[in-house]
């Protein structure tokens, strides 16, 4: 499989991310029910394409990741957040996940983000390896915070310095 090139998402991405966030739902990830149809767009107001980085392998599309602001304060503008982060069942294990989260770093970075942070349920071990190998570092737990699938599960809030 050959490398994944990093691009800004733009509108016209909006049924492929859609597709895609569709086919890699899973409740190790997500808090909020399976997609059903009618499918809700994938770019919305509060979720804008220059809000994400898309992958593609050739001409097609593998994942993407989310960098927004985790709240609308003054005082919190030097933070970013990762919101979502999704990587195509058939290009996982070749450093597309990896790939996005170093383009997120650095375009926070490029925003004038100090931090970056993120939430991750307690039980998606392989995006927690991943997260940590990338720099982040557990900063708090939220013990049974989900009740999934008959399962509480703890949302884990990890974040990493931007500074050089």
């Amino acid at each position: 499989m050959s490398q994944s090139q990093i691009r800004p998402a733009v509108r016209d991405d909006d049924e492929a991310l859609g597709e895609l966030d569709r086919e890699t739902w899973s409740p190790l990830h997500a808090v909020y029910p399976r997609p059903r149809p009618p499918y809700e767009p994938f770019f919305d107001s509060g979720h804008r394409p220059e809000e994400h980085l898309v992958a593609e392998i050739g001409d097609r599309l593998v994942g993407y990741v989310r960098i927004g602001r985790p709240t609308p304060l003054a005082c919190n503008t030097h933070v970013r957040q990762i919101q979502g982060l999704a990587v195509r069942e058939s290009a996982r294990g070749h450093g597309v996940g990896r790939a996005l989260l170093r383009a997120a770093a650095l375009h926070a970075r490029n925003q004038g983000a100090r931090r970056l942070t993120l939430r991750v349920l307690g039980h998606n071990v392989p995006a927690r390896r991943l997260y940590e190998a990338e720099g982040f570092a557990v900063e708090g737990v939220l013990p049974g915070e989900f009740l999934l699938e008959g399962e509480y599960v703890d949302d884990v809030l990890m974040g990493r310095s931007l500074l050089a």
